[in-house]
């Protein structure tokens, strides 16, 4: 193994024999494991059968802002730092970026044993088109948020995969089917590898109607690509109210979703507002 830099390591997301080779190697001989859970790190490496030898430091959200100058003069010096995560790719929705950065604007080397990725097992189980896709992290936690962050889906043509709270996942689907229509196919893949993983494929409507009764576990959601079918401006309504409900001005909704769908603001303006007429009569 390369002696000096940062080393990024992928762990095993559920099961320890997708760990690999190099992970094994690199936990054994790295000077400083910077570690997410320093628990759960020493828990691997003991289920792998490995003595971290190095000094173990935690490296977790709150803490990451404040361990970089410290990892970045131990790797100036010479020493390798091993960075690894609870579950897949360090980076990655996951602590790392800012030490990454920080090495590359210093000119310090960087390398990445790879492995394990909750986006690329969920992608290639979803049995959608997924050629491209992008990947959105975590769904926003507030109702208001997340419809406007599904709002900028509704006309992407690629593949959309992010992670969701099981608690949060039935409130997600049901804003998912609002905003982009119950037809849209999805794929909730939970467990990733795990002894009870499991892989629920439908309609935005089939699943958040499989959802409403509970779902444990780490989640994953692939979301089908828009259509090439351009929508009509009666059938962006519910979007638009769904950002004015969220305290846009209903022209600025308007304009933002008629910008994501490709319609005319005019025309998708004056849809809401024959809807609203419509409404009350």
């Amino acid at each position: 193994m390369t002696t000096g830099g940062l080393v990024l390591a992928a762990t095993p997301l559920g099961q320890i024999g997708d760990a690999s080779a190099r992970l094994r190697e690199a936990l054994g001989t790295a000077d400083i494991v910077a570690a997410e859970d320093t628990r759960r790190t020493r828990s691997l490496a003991d289920a792998l059968g490995v003595e971290i030898r190095g000094r173990v430091v935690s490296f977790y959200d709150h803490v990451e802002s404040a361990k970089v100058p410290a990892l970045l003069e131990e790797i100036a010096g010479g020493r390798t730092v091993l960075l690894v995560t609870d579950a897949g790719m360090p980076s990655v929705s996951d602590p790392g970026y800012r030490l990454v950065a920080a090495c590359a604007e210093r000119d310090l080397p960087v390398t990445c044993l790879p492995g394990p990725s909750a986006v690329t097992t969920a992608l290639a189980l979803s049995a959608l088109p997924v050629d491209r896709f992008c990947f959105d992290g975590f769904a926003p936690r507030k109702s208001g948020r997340r419809k406007e962050w599904l709002g900028t889906l509704v006309s992407e043509r690629r593949a959309c995969v992010f992670f969701e709270a099981p608690h949060r996942l039935a409130e997600c689907l049901a804003d998912a089917v609002e905003i982009l229509g119950g037809d849209r196919r999805a794929a909730v893949c939970r467990e990733l590898t795990k002894t009870y993983e499991e892989v629920v494929r439908g309609t935005l409507a089939e699943l958040a109607e499989w959802a409403a009764g509970g779902v444990r576990g780490e989640i994953t959601v692939v979301l089908e690509g828009a259509s090439a079918t351009v929508a009509e401006p009666e059938d962006l309504v519910a979007q638009v109210e769904a950002r004015a409900a969220a305290g846009l001005r209903l022209k600025d909704a308007s304009a933002e979703i008629a910008e994501i769908a490709g319609v005319s603001r005019r025309e998708l303006y004056d849809a809401v507002l024959a809807a609203r007429r419509a409404a009350v009569e």
